[in-house]
């Protein structure tokens, strides 16, 4: 599984491609397969995203989770503090979706 990520130009937040937009939540991520690519130069290009990238992922019961550590910490917040992490099912997280 391949997912698309970047920074959010006006908020600086890590955001996922879900396949007509993105999301600050990986839950919402969608596999862009082998159109990584291509999809990170028009957004990029379109001024809606910074510095995309693909990254590998996996599927899990919670959804995709990426393969590499530094990856997994941009999705899911600091790995010292379990208070800090993205919560997609807390209400107060907001359904963003740019």
């Amino acid at each position: 599984m391949k997912l698309l990520t970047g920074n959010d130009l006006p908020s600086g937040d890590v955001i996922w491609w879900i396949g007509s937009g993105w999301s600050r939540h990986v839950e919402d991520a969608t596999d862009v397969v082998d159109q990584g690519e291509a999809i990170a130069r028009a957004e990029e290009g379109a001024r809606r995203v910074n510095g995309p990238y693909v990254i590998d992922a996996t599927l899990t019961a919670e959804g995709p989770r990426p393969a590499h550590i530094k990856d997994r910490i941009r999705a899911l917040g600091p790995t010292v503090r379990p208070d800090l992490t993205l919560k997609p099912t807390d209400p107060a997280a907001g359904s963003w979706v740019i």
